[in-house]
This record gives C-alpha cells, sequence and structure tokens, in this order.
C-alpha cells in the first residue's frame, strides 16, 4: 500500500474517534502488506501521529489519545507476533489465491527481486514484474530456454522492456520455481507462473522468512545467474 493511502485510511478512522472491530482489520491488513521492517515501521508511525496531530482540539485530545493508544497496541501486538519466529504462509491452487499473493508481494518490494522458474506465461504476473522494474525495483530474472519463446511466453516481454534475464542452455531443464524478495522472503513450492497453474493444476507455494532457507536459496540463485547466458536473439 502507498503511503497516501495508508494516510487516508487512518484520516477515515480517527474521523469518529472510534478505533472499529472493521479498520482495526483492515489496518492489521495493512500491517501484514507492510512487513513492519525498521523503515516501514518508522512510516507507519509516523502517519499515526499525523493523524492524530491534525483531528487533535482542546476539546476531543483525550478521545484522540485514546483513537492513538489503541492503535500503537496493534502496532506493538503486531510486532511480538511477527518478532516470535519467522513468518510463513501456505497458497494453493486452483483459484487465484497463488497468483493474487505474488502480484500482492510484488507490488509491495522495495529494492529486489530474485525470479527462477521454468515459465512465465500469467500476464498478471509479468504486468507487475514490467512494473516494478520501471519503478526502480532490481529485478533479475532465470528461466528455462525451451519455454522461453513457447506461444504465450512473456519472456519476450521482459526482453523489450529491459529487464534483467538469463536462460538455461543446457541439454537439461532449469524446473525450479521460487522467488526471493527483498533477500529477505522466500517463495518456493510447485507453483508455475502460469494461468493453467492457477486455474486447473493442483499447485502450492510456500512464503517464509526463515533466514537459513533464504540465504540458501540466495545463494543457489545467485550461482545460477552467473553461470548461465543472456538469451539469444529472439526467433522470428
Amino acid at each position: 500500500m502507498a503511503p497516501e493511502e495508508m494516510q487516508l485510511l487512518l484520516v477515515q478512522s480517527i474521523e469518529d474517534l472510534i478505533l472499529s472491530r472493521g479498520e482495526k482489520r483492515a489496518l492489521r491488513e495493512i500491517f501484514e502488506d507492510l512487513q513492519l521492517n525498521d523503515e516501514n515501521l518508522a512510516l507507519l508511525r509516523r502517519s499515526i501521529f499525523d493523524a492524530a496531530r491534525q483531528k487533535l482540539t482542546e476539546r476531543n485530545s483525550q478521545l484522540v489519545l485514546n483513537w492513538l493508544e489503541d492503535l500503537m497496541k496493534m502496532v506493538q501486538n503486531h510486532q511480538s507476533t511477527t518478532s516470535r519466529g519467522p513468518a510463513s504462509e501456505s497458497h494453493f491452487t486452483p483459484g487465484d489465491d497463488c497468483p493474487r499473493r505474488i502480484v500482492q508481494l510484488i507490488k509491495n518490494t522495495r529494492r529486489e527481486i530474485d525470479i527462477c522458474v521454468f515459465t512465465i506465461t500469467d500476464d498478471r504476473l509479468s504486468e507487475a514484474i514490467i512494473q516494478a522494474h520501471q519503478r526502480g525495483v532490481a529485478i533479475r530474472i532465470l528461466t528455462d530456454n525451451e519455454k522461453a519463446f513457447d506461444l504465450g511466453s512473456d519472456v519476450p516481454r521482459f526482453i523489450e522492456a529491459q529487464v534483467p534475464l538469463k536462460v538455461d542452455q543446457t541439454p537439461f531443464h532449469m524446473h525450479h520455481k521460487f522467488a526471493i524478495i527483498d533477500r529477505q522472503l522466500l517463495l518456493t513450492g510447485s507453483y508455475n507462473w502460469t494461468r493453467g497453474a492457477a486455474h486447473d493444476n493442483h499447485e502450492n507455494f510456500l512464503l517464509t522468512s526463515e533466514r537459513p532457507l533464504v540465504e540458501r536459496f540466495q545463494d543457489v540463485f545467485d550461482r545460477l545467474w552467473n553461470q548461465l547466458p543472456f538469451p539469444k536473439p529472439m526467433p522470428y
């Protein structure tokens, strides 16, 4: 969620000086999306106090302080929950659960994404990748050479958009399906980044911030990236 959208939600929440159950639910979802690292936590706190400051008057000061206290308790509780151990999620198909979560993760990425997948044909994911690249996120994609120029493959779109991409040129397949986001989150499982995987197949992926796993997959990605070539010119 963009900072201005979060600020708007906080302003709407404080309008009646009551933090309702529905508002708490919506704010918890924002906390999950933001991945409360130090940078995002500082942004969130600043937005909360800005909203309170704009609403504060002599007559309603106690109500504003009550709202502020309730909201800061939510932030503290969320921090306590996430600090107990690595965050983990599971997602499954058929259905749009997997692509929806991947698009959300890409949109929330601040710095870099490393993607290592057999094939990408789902335009929803490809569009999110290209938009992230255009806003300055450092993206690297590894994929299989035999699938790179299949009908429906979005590899030509990535090349046209100048998204850094390399392909496996061995007689075998680059069959991984994983991604690493900001070197903090690992996404891995059977899920192919295709419409068919979302709508028809029984697929899954896990999302985890467990440090040893993230680092192990990052090492594998970096090794493959250094070994594999950039793709040959597109066939016409």
